[in-house]
């Protein structure tokens, strides 16, 4: 199985999938690492991406998902997905691939991206993530207020269920 954990920037993808990934004893891929060093040239330069950019950016995602499918390995990525045209993309087998949507404010969230240390997304772009964002309609949603472990654990339950 593959969980796809989504949200905008400062929902917390990277600090759950990898607390999730732990909990199950599955990997973790980071979704940000696959993108270009132009896409994060731009995204650290206040720039938004538009769908060209994240083209190339959702099929090396949808290469890591297939690898990970066929090789029998269970994973946890995080990865925006903001769009239902993205988690399209990269759902390859809806049986085997289940999404995670971290909701949240936007003024939690700013507040997040305010107190966050070095990472390549300038905090302007908020706005312009949330205007892209589509919520999902089949995924599994948890609210990003309660603490990350009660998150985790409200994940797991929802996965047994």
């Amino acid at each position: 199985m593959i969980v796809i954990v989504m949200g905008v920037t400062g929902a917390g993808k990277t600090t759950i999938g990898r607390a999730l990934a732990a909990a199950l004893g599955w990997e973790f891929h980071d979704g940000d690492d696959l993108h270009s060093e132009a896409n994060k040239l731009k995204m650290r330069s206040g720039i938004a991406l538009d769908d060209a950019d994240r083209a190339p950016w959702l099929a090396a995602i949808r290469r890591l998902i297939e690898a990970m499918l066929s090789q029998g390995r269970d994973s946890v990525v995080a990865c925006s997905a903001l769009k239902q045209s993205y988690r399209d993309e990269i759902v390859v087998d809806p049986k085997a691939v289940k999404i995670v949507y971290l909701k949240g404010s936007k003024e939690m969230i700013a507040e997040r991206l305010r107190n966050r240390g070095a990472h390549f997304m300038d905090p302007d772009l908020l706005q312009s993530q949330f205007d892209t964002l589509e919520e999902p309609r089949d995924a599994i949603v948890v609210d990003i207020a309660a603490a990350p472990e009660a998150i985790v654990n409200e994940i797991v339950a929802a996965l047994e269920a």
